[in-house]
């Protein structure tokens, strides 16, 4: 079994590597490796490509930037050259981006099977650029691989049940595995007590461009960080902005550091009392540590941490009580399975092999 694994950007190259270990592993099966190129950020020397031992590309697509349709359009060219040449069984695509929609689009056309992991995500709103990606893709792919439950139902609700797995997260595998190795440099250097202070971060458009939005949220956290110790890894773009608009006073009582690698980060986490943040991947890891996260979106991706409430979501109004809020939830286990999603997905792959 011959399959083409597509990517595009860094968090795709990981959960591609997690995948790429299980198929190693497999005599009958060869995966070759499309880069696409839509970002520039492929580094060999990135933790994650040492630890994990992450392969190097057999095809660069190089196609560089543009707007949404040029770059689809471009990699879609670029790619059916190599499926057609590779006479590949199977294309793999992951998550939501443009490359995503350009694999999956290839591989209906040439009436090739694609399988999506990440599939089912669903969030508002609908327009979005990466809300289409995984809509049409998952419309078009032969085996859908869902994180959770929640994800499953959604694509029942669009009609969607044949070829429908409950694997669980590729990205809960890469936590388990990176576990052992996070570091806890910052937590001593800043003097921190395990479960009394907070980890912040704060970098989307849509919080911290605008003046008014942004001045009301900083209020809320010069509000909580009276009453406990909030650690800000700030974004660039968000300390841009607070310089711009001379929110400084509203930090006084933050420990405001520069943003940190992924194994400090955690590392913080770890020992967190909670998290706030407006990124989509941090309230999962977030999550995988145990701990609950305040989410400062309208919606999020991650819906089952919502309902199971474990994270809520929060605004510039209300960001102080959700912190505060009483809540004794207990851990909800497996939300996004056992940490084996990698082998899971290869054993279907197999057996779906195995039944031709």
């Amino acid at each position: 079994m011959k399959i083409i694994s597509l990517v595009g950007a860094r968090p795709q190259f990981i959960k591609e590597s997690i995948v790429n270990k299980e198929l190693k592993e497999k005599e009958n099966i060869r995966e070759i490796i499309v880069h696409s190129g839509q970002h520039y950020d492929f580094n060999m020397s990135d933790i994650f490509f040492k630890v994990l031992n992450i392969q190097k590309p057999d095809y660069f697509l190089n196609v560089g930037s543009g707007t949404h349709g040029e770059m689809t359009g471009k990699i879609m060219i670029e790619f059916e050259k190599v499926v057609l040449k590779e006479k590949t069984d199977l294309i793999l695509v992951y998550g939501d981006t443009n490359t995503t929609l350009a694999g999956a689009i290839v591989g209906a056309k040439l009436k090739i099977p694609v399988a999506h992991i990440e599939a089912g995500i669903r969030q508002e709103p609908k327009d979005m650029p990466e809300e289409v990606n995984r809509v049409l893709t998952d419309h078009v792919s032969t085996f859908l691989f869902c994180p959770s439950k929640l994800s499953v139902k959604n694509l029942e609700k669009e009609g969607i049940t044949k070829g429908v797995y409950f694997v669980g997260d590729v990205m809960y595998d890469l936590y388990l595995e990176m576990e052992d190795k996070f570091k806890y440099d910052i937590f001593r250097e800043l003097k921190l007590k395990e479960d009394e202070y907070i980890v912040m971060t704060l970098h989307r458009d849509f919080n911290v461009d605008k003046k008014e939005k942004l001045e009301k949220i900083l209020k809320q956290i010069e509000k909580i960080s009276k009453e406990i110790t909030i650690i800000f890894p700030i974004h660039p773009r968000t300390k841009k902005k607070v310089k711009e608009y001379n929110f400084e006073k509203y930090l006084e009582k933050v420990k405001v550091i520069e943003p940190i690698d992924y194994l400090n980060l955690m590392g913080l986490i770890k020992k967190s009392w909670k998290v706030i943040t407006d990124s989509g991947g941090l309230q999962k890891e977030a999550y995988f540590a145990k701990k609950k996260a305040i989410v400062v979106m309208p919606d999020t991706g991650w819906r089952e941490l919502i309902e199971v409430r474990w994270n809520q979501l929060a605004n510039e109004s209300n960001l102080y009580e959700k912190v505060f809020e009483d809540n004794n939830n207990k851990y909800p286990e497996n939300v996004y399975g056992n940490g084996k999603s990698g082998k899971k997905i290869v054993e279907i792959l197999l057996n779906l092999e195995d039944d031709k």
